[in-house]
């Protein structure tokens, strides 16, 4: 049975990284945070390594700081993972959760922006 946090019903535009406004992980500083609003929660996601990241603002899943493994972004259900590390605007961040050991998809983004 799907972890009820996992968006199953993603049904946005299919976007490619360089034709959304966002941020690559592996372009960023180690530390540099994210600010990451999606239709239903704001995230704020700090850089660890090139795949891994403390991600916080789930009430249930991180809220508090958890180092989670960063998969990449989709654009919709029927798209693969985009393996640059992308994170953009009109994408769903995808990471695999530690304690739940399977991957978790945000819903859509709605803005990104760096703070540090």
């Amino acid at each position: 049975m799907p972890h009820p946090n996992v968006n199953q019903g993603i049904d946005i535009p299919a976007q490619q990284p360089g034709s959304v406004e966002g941020f690559y992980l592996g372009d960023l500083a180690e530390g540099a945070v994210l600010d990451i609003e999606t239709q239903h929660r704001r995230y704020r996601l700090v850089k660890r390594s090139d795949t891994r990241v403390d991600l916080s603002g789930h009430p249930t899943i991180c809220p508090e700081p958890v180092e989670v493994e960063f998969e990449g972004s989709v654009g919709n259900k029927t798209m693969s993972i985009s393996n640059q590390g992308f994170i953009g605007r009109g994408m769903c961040l995808v990471f695999r959760h530690p304690l739940l050991n399977q991957l978790i998809t945000t819903s859509r983004i709605l803005e990104v922006h760096k703070i540090s």
